[in-house]
């Protein structure tokens, strides 16, 4: 056992364990993954940096414009490339949609984050 693991994040508990790919903490049962505790170490903060197609770091409430016409089910009309999508929620989505949204005409939706720009 030459390899320490990290503490806890939640209760800094020294009494960590590996099973399978996640690191447990058996004071308080909080489970993460290594990967996760890594980017702890290095003194990032464990949550995700979503940008948008150029680069721009995105955040919960900024405006984005859509970059390209997109298809929705349903509507005979889709979105068009220059809509403007205030209040945005970042999100971890499901195949990749990280932003949900409210657009007038279509409702709540879930977009990528690679098919819009930061207003």
């Amino acid at each position: 056992m030459s390899e320490i693991l990290p503490p806890c994040p939640e209760c800094s508990g020294a009494y960590t364990y590996e099973m399978g790919a996640l690191l447990v903490c058996p004071e308080c049962g909080h489970e993460w993954t290594a990967a996760g505790a890594a980017g702890a170490e290095a003194g990032e903060p464990g949550e995700k940096v979503i940008k948008d197609a150029v680069g721009n770091v995105l955040s919960d409430g900024d405006t984005v414009t859509v970059i390209k016409a997109l298809k929705v089910k349903g509507s005979p009309s889709g979105i068009k490339a220059g809509t403007k999508v205030r209040n945005i929620r970042l999100v971890d989505g499901v195949d990749g949609h990280d932003i949900d949204c409210r657009l007038e005409g279509f409702g709540n939706m879930q977009l990528k984050s690679s098919v819009v720009k930061k207003a």
